[in-house]
């Protein structure tokens, strides 16, 4: 997602958005121990996203 995108969202969109991005990332996880993981990039991606929302709500605290 882009920062844009993201910072028109509130408080509590980011926390539910940050959550099912961290659910995605878990089963990723979990495809990746079964050894079947279809599209690998998508650790970085999911990864990178939840970093964004983080560093969001904490400049939103910080206000």
């Amino acid at each position: 997602m882009k920062m844009q995108e993201l910072r028109s969202l509130s408080n509590d969109d980011l926390k539910v958005k940050e959550k099912s991005l961290k659910e995605e990332l878990f089963k990723l996880n979990l495809q990746r121990y079964e050894g079947r993981v279809e599209k690998p990039h998508l650790f970085s991606l999911v990864k990178r996203d939840i970093a964004r929302i983080k560093t969001i709500l904490n400049e939103k605290k910080e206000k």
